[in-house]
């Protein structure tokens, strides 16, 4: 079996095109149970927790692990899912590539209770497209959603708008009428690609780090709400900038864990924090993002938004995205 595998902690990625398919399959394999499926993967994706399980950050807990938190293939054995064999089905997170194999190999067990059917708007690729990245995404609007946020309540904020996250966020919201406001680093090279998702604002992700915002917990109030896929001192001023009775959704530590920020922006202005965590999201929870994913997601911009690569190019590309080098959303052909 083709897979890219890491061997040991602290051992970099090794591609083997013979691996002995029980090292993946079988019973003994990390975080396998009786109730898993097994997919025959055709497509994975590239995503920042890839990138940092390459590069031994911290991500990976079991070894030899396969990596990859996105799989994308057909059925093989539907174990306890109730899916049918040859069913195109999508798995994101759910330990996949951290405490159990993931999508980096040309097949895989995966959760019953987390595998969902590909809907019929999507191929294959268009689900690995999307991948973690995506359905993210998708959970942080959904719980914007939830906090009753609506176009009328005025613009929202997008934080590292240009990656996989933010970008479809930004399409996501452009697409249900809100004025968003696209944050980046790379404001000159990505500011066309992020208008062409339907940004009306672009700003450098400085005016969001150079204020402490433990200093300056109140700030001018500029957004409805917002999704953060950053964290540390952008999520801590998102919260300072966001008006009264908003929401923010959070989904990244791409600059750290921490969150150095004040009760104030709670207290005083009704301000929500939301978490969005896509690697233990329910099964209910898991099919109403892909159904909204279905009815929402133009494939025409996810299309423009994407590259493909092969899985022998991992190494270099899981460089390039901690290196925040990447745009939009990269797809793994496995074969190749």
């Amino acid at each position: 079996m083709r897979a890219l595998l890491i061997p040991e902690k602290g051992a970099a990625p090794v591609l083997s095109d013979d691996l002995d398919d029980q090292t993946i399959l079988g019973a003994e394999a990390p975080g396998a149970a009786d109730t898993d499926a097994v997919i025959d993967v055709d497509w994975s994706s590239l995503n920042f927790k890839d990138g940092m399980a390459l590069s031994g950050r911290g991500i990976v807990r079991s070894w030899p692990l396969v990596p990859g938190i996105d799989a994308v293939g057909t059925v093989r054995d539907p174990g306890a899912t109730g899916l049918s064999v040859g069913d195109t089905v999508v798995l994101n997170g759910a330990g996949a590539g951290e405490s159990r194999h993931g999508g980096y190999a040309e097949a895989t067990r995966v959760p019953a209770e987390a595998v969902v059917r590909v809907p019929e708007a999507f191929t294959a690729k268009h689900a690995a497209a999307i991948g973690t990245a995506g359905f993210t995404a998708m959970l942080c609007v959904l719980a914007l959603e939830d906090a009753g946020m609506v176009p009328e309540h005025g613009p929202i904020l997008v934080t590292g708008a240009a990656g996989g996250v933010g970008s479809v966020a930004v399409s996501l919201l452009a697409g249900r009428g809100f004025q968003v406001t696209a944050s980046t680093g790379r404001v000159d090279s990505e500011g066309d690609f992020l208008r062409s998702l339907g940004a009306t604002e672009i700003i450098h992700r400085d005016e969001l780090s150079d204020t402490s915002p433990t200093e300056k917990p109140l700030q001018s109030q500029r957004w409805a709400g917002a999704v953060d896929s950053v964290g540390s001192t952008t999520l801590g001023n998102a919260l300072a900038q966001t008006r009264y009775g908003g929401a923010v959704a959070c989904c990244g530590l791409a600059a750290g864990p921490d969150l150095p920020t004040t009760v104030l922006p709670f207290i005083l202005r009704g301000v929500r924090l939301l978490g969005a965590n896509s690697v233990d999201a329910p099964l209910a929870l898991r099919q109403r993002a892909w159904d909204r994913l279905a009815e929402e997601l133009d494939v025409a911009v996810l299309d423009s938004l994407t590259e493909t690569i092969g899985l022998s190019e991992m190494i270099d590309a899981s460089e390039r995205i901690l290196a925040g080098g990447v745009r939009g959303r990269t797809v793994v052909d496995v074969s190749r």
